[in-house]
């Protein structure tokens, strides 16, 4: 009889951790069929928007490759004859506007995420004040931005009149709150280590965060100006109300009045009954995808050239 109370014992424990073995083995099938019902989600987003984009890069070469030559890029534009018509004014003008953004948005925007990461009291109520007004400004629609730049950048307290700094200050307001996000993440993404470090071998914080800290987080940051300007260069609607005029005949000057832009001008074509123009808007697709690919190709090389594995 004592013999057998421990194999009843013995079986018993045998059987339980069958048991914990078969939910442990569930849970992890069920995990498995998760992650790869998650990975075929992701990929299938990705796949929808690369076709989207192939499909607009394929109409634009279809409808405009015939446009498509040195004129278009040195040619200013035409009301009259389309086969000589380009869209010099509005590259110079998308290129001003785009350069101004960046010296706005990446001062502005890498100094308020570290801020906000690194020397803010959460504690404080204005601190979490901002960060609530940023997170909600990134879904405000674009044509608020442009009645915000044309109320007080234009006109009112700083007066600009309508000129490429006030479209290039009011474009890097809409794209901001992007740069402070992508920038935060970044400095997240750095091991608290090498802060820590820094300041134990007698360095203050601020030096660490600038020799240490930026540096190191300064990959990330670049991804989130890509994604800036990436959206910047394609915004016509805040443009219209702070004074990118729809067809302009002289190069653009930063400071002074008169300025078009590429997705500006575009619209300008487009709305034109006759099919010729139709073929001009689409060839300036193509021209503000080059300019795109211009200016984004120096942000991943510069990317890739500081990138740093942890």
């Amino acid at each position: 009889m004592s013999q057998g109370i421990p194999k009843r014992a013995s079986g018993a424990a045998m059987a339980a951790a069958a048991v914990t073995q078969n939910i442990y083995k569930g849970a992890n099938n069920k995990a498995l069929v998760g992650g790869i019902m998650f990975r075929l989600l992701l990929l299938s987003a990705l796949g929808i928007a690369m076709i989207a984009i192939l499909a607009v890069i394929a109409w634009a070469l279809v409808e405009g490759a015939a446009r498509v030559n040195v004129g278009l890029f040195v040619n200013n534009p035409s009301s009259f004859r389309p086969e000589e018509a380009g869209y010099r004014p509005a590259i110079l003008g998308t290129v001003q506007l785009i350069a101004g953004v960046i010296l706005l948005i990446v001062p502005l925007g890498v100094g308020a995420a570290t801020y906000l990461e690194l020397f803010a009291d959460r504690t404080r109520w204005y601190n979490r004040l901002i960060e609530l007004n940023i997170q909600n400004l990134a879904g405000v629609p674009s044509i608020v931005f442009g009645i915000l730049g044309l109320a007080f950048i234009v006109r009112g307290v700083f007066d600009l009149g309508f000129v490429v700094a006030a479209g290039s200050a009011t474009i890097a307001i809409l794209v901001l709150p992007t740069v402070i996000l992508a920038s935060r993440e970044a400095i997240r993404a750095v091991p608290s280590s090498l802060l820590d470090g820094a300041m134990a071998l007698g360095a203050t914080r601020l030096q660490a965060v600038r020799k240490m800290v930026l540096p190191s987080a300064a990959p990330g940051m670049l991804t989130g100006v890509i994604l800036a300007v990436a959206r910047a260069i394609g915004e016509a609607a805040p443009l219209l109300l702070v004074g990118a005029a729809t067809f302009v005949t002289f190069d653009p000057n930063f400071w002074q009045d008169g300025y078009s832009a590429l997705p500006v001008m575009i619209y300008n074509y487009a709305g034109r009954p006759q099919e010729e123009f139709h073929t001009l808007a689409a060839a300036g697709v193509l021209v503000m995808l080059v300019v795109l690919f211009f200016i984004n190709s120096i942000a991943v090389w510069l990317r890739a050239r500081y990138e740093r594995t942890w």
